[in-house]
């Protein structure tokens, strides 16, 4: 298990989510309209005509974990900041709270706007074929949700948890993400997530939830110039 939390984006496409994969040689990704993620199998694996076959002349993918030691010419790698990567082991206190739906195509517009407004990087238009998503829904508005993202056959990711700015102060991004990681555990995958060390109120929350801190992961963009 260490393995595929170590390299998520990678075991994630050869596992869970191998039907959504593009895969040439040593490398993988999803397809743009589902995220703009890309997995390597290792750090010494030679990526160049992988790499020019599955991304396109001006465009940006991220990899996390593991990046590739040697980037062919005609590719720019940019490393961010470490992610803290947080596991869940044990079932989580449950607030009460408003009704929580299970979100499907019928609600596509209003994730959509929702995670446009605050969490505009990831979610891309197809993002939530990737797993189940949930939200609580307050006068006839989607004011919070949360998903499933990446995953194997034995963990799975927590994602896309936010709030609209007319909710915040209600604790349903805590109920959402206890109720989630709990029906997880009880279906038998470890949850785990990824947070910036710089977002303290939702790095705070998980911690004051119960998640652990498993290790800080390695996150890098990837563009191809020519």
């Amino acid at each position: 298990m260490a393995a595929e939390l170590d390299n998520p984006f990678w075991s994630s496409l050869q596992t869970r989510h191998r039907a959504f994969a593009l895969h040439e040689g040593d490398v993988a990704r999803y397809p743009p309209e589902l995220a703009p993620f890309l997995g390597v199998a290792g750090a010494d694996v030679e990526v160049g005509e992988s790499l020019a076959s599955l991304v396109a002349v001006g465009e940006s993918v991220l990899l996390l974990g593991i990046a590739p030691g040697r980037v062919p010419d005609g590719f720019q790698l940019e490393a961010f900041a470490d992610l803290a990567q947080m596991i869940c082991t044990e079932p989580l206190e449950v607030i009460d709270g408003p009704e929580v739906i299970e979100l499907s195509e019928t609600h596509r517009e209003d994730v959509l706007a929702l995670t446009a407004l605050v969490y505009p990087h990831y979610f891309r238009p197809r993002t939530m074929a990737l797993g189940r998503y949930f939200g609580i829904y307050q006068d006839g508005r989607l004011a919070a949700m949360i998903g499933e993202r990446l995953g194997t056959d034995t963990t799975r990711e927590v994602s896309a948890i936010c709030t609209h700015p007319d909710f915040n102060g209600r604790g349903y991004a805590r109920r959402l993400t206890a109720m989630l990681s709990n029906d997880l555990l009880a279906r038998g995958s470890l949850p785990f997530l990824h947070v910036s060390h710089e977002n303290r109120r939702a790095l705070q929350l998980y911690q004051q939830l119960g998640y652990l801190h498993r290790r800080d992961i390695g996150f890098w963009s990837l563009r191809r110039m020519r």
